[in-house]
Parts: structure tokens; sequence; C-alpha cells
């Protein structure tokens, strides 16, 4: 976590440096004039990255030694699901930086990984156990592992749609103001979002379909409609209706990344309050 904390530090003075050093904009887009702070901005912005680098680097071997200790997977409650589900979110987002413009979502993205894993350490910390039954299986690595790749780009595209909203927001009265000089125009940031919800759409779709598959091996049944396929099956409907709207219907900028903030909601719901309070079959939180 410390790493995570330098590397946010290091994104919030990237931001700083922008507010300080850009000066005159020009237009909405966000174009102004060059300001010499722009170098300690950069500097700081690649400072930031390279410890988010390495804390995923050490957040990845914490994770991996976890499931070493417990001779198995680590994915066997909250507390796991967690740890890897950030982890996820950071790797997503590394990945993707590497052919998108995504700096800017650096200080928002090890914020938000800092709050995780400081809420699995204080919260939902549990010893490492054996599985319970009805996680003893190979879908077990098939199914979460797609699940949860899945979810870190979705978090990720619903980061791009909340900016959006927000940016929609302080453009309708006025410019840019400085510190919002290096984030994408209103287009790219929507044309973003579709293209990692339109990425991952169909590994999500695998995930669900490899949890049914998996449900009838350790249940004898496809679908119960419990609480987590019922809310996993909502969020699936909720970003198909999403690329629907988007890609067919014309829903771009405001309404479509509104849509996209809901299907996101329904997945962190499922992920949070179906695992910790829903009962079913599904009750693994170990808390």
């Amino acid at each position: 976590m410390v790493v995570y904390t330098l590397a946010m530090f290091s994104a919030a003075l990237e931001v700083a440096m922008n507010v300080k050093g850009a000066k005159v904009l020009v237009t909405p887009a966000g174009e102004g004039a060059p300001s010499p702070d722009d170098a300690k901005s950069e500097r700081w912005g690649r400072i930031a990255i390279a410890l988010t680098t390495l804390a995923f680097v050490l957040h990845l071997v914490a994770v991996i030694a976890r499931g070493i200790s417990a001779h198995r997977v680590p994915w066997g409650n909250m507390y796991e699901f967690s740890t890897t589900g950030s982890v996820a979110v950071t790797g997503m987002f590394l990945l993707l930086l590497r052919r998108h413009s995504l700096r800017w979502l650096t200080l928002l993205v090890t914020f938000a990984v800092l709050m995780t894993l400081g809420t699995a350490i204080t919260l939902l910390y549990r010893p490492s156990a054996p599985l319970v039954p009805a996680l003893k299986s190979t879908w077990l690595v098939i199914h979460v592992s797609a699940a949860v790749i899945s979810g870190g780009v979705f978090l990720l595209a619903n980061a791009v749609a909340a900016a959006y909203l927000y940016m929609d927001r302080v453009e309708s009265r006025g410019p840019r103001p400085a510190w919002a000089l290096k984030i994408p125009s209103l287009e790219a940031l929507d044309r973003l979002c579709y293209r990692l919800v339109a990425f991952v759409f169909p590994l999500w779709t695998f995930a669900v379909i490899a949890g049914a598959i998996w449900a009838e091996s350790a249940w004898g049944r496809y679908w119960g409609w419990d609480p987590k396929e019922t809310w996993a099956f909502i969020t699936w409907v909720a970003y198909a209706a999403y690329l629907h709207a988007r890609a067919t219907a014309g829903w771009k900028g405001r309404r479509a990344a509104w849509l996209c903030l809901i299907a996101g909601s329904s997945f962190l719901f499922n992920y949070v309050y179906v695992n910790v309070w829903g009962t079913g079959k599904h009750t693994y939180s170990g808390l």
C-alpha cells in the first residue's frame, strides 16, 4: 500500500503542476499556452506511472503468495476477491495505458485501489482456509478469472463515463479549467468508453456462461435465479443495452455515459452487496 500511496501523491502533484502551469485556454477542447511547469508535470506523471507499475508487481506477488500459502487460487472469500480484483484493475489500467492516453486516470485508479485494499485489510481480512466443496473445481479458475478481468475493464469504462459527465458539465459553463488540460475531449472520452465496453463484453458473456456450466456441475442445474446469478444477468443486460443503444440507436455522449454508469452500478452492487449481505448458494464472502 505504501507504493500505491506514493503513486497517488505523485499523480496528485502532476495535477497540481497542471493547475499551476496552465495559463490561457483557447478552446473548450483544452488547448492552452505552453508553460515552464509542463516539464515538472510530465516528470511527476512519469514517476506516478513508474510507481504504479512497481505497486502492481508487488501487489501481484502478494496475491500469488496468498495462493501459495493456501494451496489454491486466492479467490475463496471477499478479502481475496477484493485483493485480486484491485490488482486486476491496476493491471488493466497499465495494459490499456500502452495504447490509450489514460495517464490522467492515474490519480483516480490509485485512490480507488488504495480504498479497496484498505477496506480489505481492515474489515474483510480472513485467514486462508480450504475452499468450500462447491468451489473445488477447474471452473473456479475459468469463471472467476474471466469475471475479474471483465470487472477491471468495466470499472475503467465507468471511470471514463463519469469523467465524460463531469467534463460535459464543466464545459457547459465555459472553457475547461487549467487542471483539465490533459483530459481528452468529450468525443474522445465517449469513444474510449464504448471501445472498452465493446472489447470486454464478450468476455463477460463467457464468464456468465461458464458460471452456468459450473452451476450445473456443482448443483445439478444451469440456472436457479440465485441473487448472484440474477445480478450477473442484470449486469449483462445493462451493458448489452448500452452497446445496442450506442451502436444502433445513436445514443452518444451524455445519455450513453449515464447508461454505462447504470450498468457499472449493477456490477458493483453484485460485487459488494450480494457478496456480503446476500443469501443463496453464492455466499462465499467469509464474513
